[in-house]
């Protein structure tokens, strides 16, 4: 298929389909002529795959083209493939934290701070410290609650995580980081609704 027939078949513009291409995102097609190429479903497939991370992701064109990346060409290490994800889903800080609050709340809770990049502890001090900002008060016996329901959900999904191939493995924990993330604070607000009605006997 020709580059309007591709765009067509996504349901983008063609402007859009060029501009991936020309950003590394989305694979050249086979050239017909010096201004010609052709285009099958795996155009497609890849298109549908940059809309999702662009848009309900709400990824940047370079965090996108990062996942996209680390799914082209995984690590050795399938535990690498979580940092991968972690870093294009979160935004690097723009100067050094210190991240010895995180480590000690990690150890506290029986976690290996150790294994754990810089950059998403330095995330969990950046939230703990907007708390404390807003003189918003989290018991410990709460932040158990949520460290715990966490970790339950994480070996779920590191257990789901395919052997078979380092492509697979790559596809299935960066796009279920970035990709479900969206999902998980959805299920939270609907499940806050639900338990609020239950609570204070709220009926639709």
């Amino acid at each position: 298929m020709r580059v309007s027939q591709l765009a067509a078949t996504a349901g983008v513009p063609v402007a859009t389909v060029k501009f991936y291409l020309r950003e590394g995102l989305l694979h050249d097609g086979q050239l017909t002529s010096a201004t010609q190429a052709k285009y099958d479903e795996s155009h497609v497939s890849r298109l549908n795959l940059i809309r999702a991370l662009v848009g309900s992701a709400g990824l940047s064109v370079a965090s996108a083209r990062q996942v996209l990346k680390a799914i082209d060409n995984p690590p050795s290490s399938k535990h690498e493939l979580l940092g991968a994800a972690h870093h294009a889903a979160a935004s690097p800080p723009s100067e050094a934290v210190d991240v010895t609050r995180a480590r000690e709340l990690l150890t506290g809770l029986g976690w290996d701070a150790d294994t754990c990049d810089e950059a998403t502890l330095s995330a969990l001090v950046g939230a703990l410290n907007a708390l404390d900002a807003a003189d918003f008060t989290l018991s410990p016996e709460m932040l158990r609650v949520y460290a715990t329901s966490m970790m339950e959900v994480a070996k779920a999904e590191i257990a789901g995580v395919p052997t078979d191939s380092a492509e697979a493995a790559a596809r299935y924990v960066v796009l279920g980081t970035v990709l479900v993330e969206p999902l998980l604070l959805a299920l939270r607000r609907l499940a806050q609704q639900s338990a609020s009605a239950q609570r204070f006997k709220q009926h639709p």
